[in-house]
């Protein structure tokens, strides 16, 4: 299902028009995320060429992200992606427990980049209960040229960007059927 990222509205940028992402389990314990980014301009700071590990700090630049959660657990996965570099976390509820998610790194298809249209396809496979339905919240943090950062999401809480935020977890995603 294709869901349209929302621009936080403290914050303005020159370097995307827009963000969408088709969000999809295509089995029960992954996460499937295309993000596609519109009217990229020469304004969008990629980050330099990362090697494909685990990197912390990633949601510094552009960073493409996504929250998931299995109720009526409280706990949820953070996961980031940004250039072959990844992340993702543990906690046991908002902001509390962090740790390293036991979870190996995600596949990444990037297309486009240098033109107006870029796309990222990344599929996590989690460590979340496959049966369950999921809370997700996707975001992105885009940087631009002279180090001004936007924060894109399904749904903001009022006030600050906070992308842990129950708000954000906008989404419900089922199960896959089973064959």
């Amino acid at each position: 299902m294709r869901q349209a990222l929302n621009l936080h509205p403290d914050f303005r940028c020159d370097a995307v028009s827009g963000i969408e992402v088709d969000v999809e389990r295509p089995a029960p314990g992954q996460l499937l995320l295309r993000y596609r980014l519109s009217g990229v301009t020469d304004a969008l700071v990629w980050p330099p060429a990362l090697p494909a590990e685990r990197t912390d700090g990633l949601w510094r630049r552009t960073c493409f992200e996504a929250f998931v959660r299995a109720p009526p657990d409280e706990g949820y996965r953070e996961l980031n992606v940004a250039t072959g570099a990844w992340a993702a976390y543990q906690f046991d509820g908002y902001r509390q427990g962090m740790a390293e998610a036991d979870i190996g790194p995600p596949d990444v298809q990037l297309n486009g980049v240098g033109g107006d249209i870029v796309d990222l396809l990344v599929i996590w496979d989690l460590d979340l209960p496959r049966d369950a339905a999921w809370r997700v919240g996707i975001s992105a943090v885009i940087e631009a040229v002279g180090g001004r950062r936007s924060y894109w999401a399904l749904a903001h809480p009022p006030g600050q960007a906070d992308f842990h935020h129950a708000d954000c977890f906008a989404l419900e995603v089922a199960a896959p059927d089973r064959p």
